[in-house]
């Protein structure tokens, strides 16, 4: 028997994979089928672009499943163990092993790594609610590790490519400004003004203004007018880093990804400090010292 093309995909989907019967699918071929499957046998998707998920907007799935069941497939890939992985679906998987279901309807299908990748990052830029900086990296490996253009990058994720530009742009901001907008203490509409502000000393004070004032986005904005206004010194102001200090500083911020702070005197003394938010951002600085990682 042959099973018949399934609809509801999508059209960034449907356009990576195209449905074909699945009786005449050979070797690497893709296919599509749906099945009833094991949520035990279910693996997670290792190319998520989303790390984190609303506790409560799953709760109020689960119940929605609950009552009404699955009623999007989710996407898998069997693999050659007879399991299979997650493609797309990760919030109704997620919600349904709350609910207590123990099986889920599925469309099976054949992919290779990159085919995978890219199908769930598409999948997730056009239907999950991502973070700025989550998108910005999501396009950036579209680009690279699928090798898509910029052209079939706006096709697939239905953007033009001045709004796809503006996301990769702010992947050259500092690390503290992309952790600013990580958590939500920035908008994009504030870092993409704080883009035009060259001068990291400057920059990174307005940053610290819009946190600590809660400045809007026009305010912003006048900050960082009157910042290109002012004339800057050609000699090097007195007590700026010097070039291997910061480098170190800029090194440090990405990997504990938190402010780090180096002062050095004029006679090479100073002091690096690493600043945390939490007890349990304390204790993750902490893993990374002693464990490197």
């Amino acid at each position: 028997m042959t099973n018949k093309k399934s609809g509801g995909l999508g059209r960034g989907l449907g356009s990576i994979l195209p449905d074909i019967d699945l009786d005449a699918a050979q070797g690497n071929t893709v296919a599509a089928a749906i099945n009833t499957i094991p949520l035990s046998e279910i693996e997670a998707n290792p190319f998520q672009p989303r790390k984190e998920f609303d506790e409560e907007a799953l709760d109020e799935l689960a119940q929605s499943i609950r009552q009404q069941g699955v009623i999007t497939p989710i996407t898998v890939r069997k693999m050659p163990a007879g399991n299979y992985q997650l493609i797309a679906g990760e919030r109704r998987l997620r919600a349904s092993q709350i609910a207590g279901l123990t099986e889920i309807p599925a469309y099976v299908r054949v992919a290779t790594d990159t085919q995978m990748m890219e199908m769930a990052l598409v999948e997730n830029i056009q239907r999950e609610n991502l973070g700025a900086m989550e998108v910005a990296l999501a396009y950036k490996a579209l680009l690279e590790e699928c090798q898509l253009t910029h052209d079939q990058l706006s096709e697939k994720v239905g953007k033009n490519r001045s709004t796809i530009t503006n996301y990769l742009r702010l992947l050259n901001l500092p690390a503290e400004t992309q952790l600013a907008l990580s958590k939500d203490q920035i908008s994009m509409a504030h870092a993409r003004a704080l883009a035009g502000v060259e001068d990291i000393t400057s920059h990174l004070e307005i940053l610290r203004t819009i946190i600590e004032r809660q400045l809007s986005v026009h305010q912003t904005e006048m900050m960082v007018k009157n910042a290109k206004a002012k004339p800057h010194a050609s000699a090097k102001k007195r007590g700026e880093l010097p070039s291997i200090h910061a480098a170190a500083q800029s090194q440090l911020k990405e990997r504990f990804q938190s402010v780090v702070e180096i002062k050095r005197s004029q006679r090479g003394k100073g002091a690096l400090t690493i600043h945390f938010n939490s007890d349990s951002d304390f204790e993750r600085i902490m893993n990374i010292l002693e464990n490197g990682k």
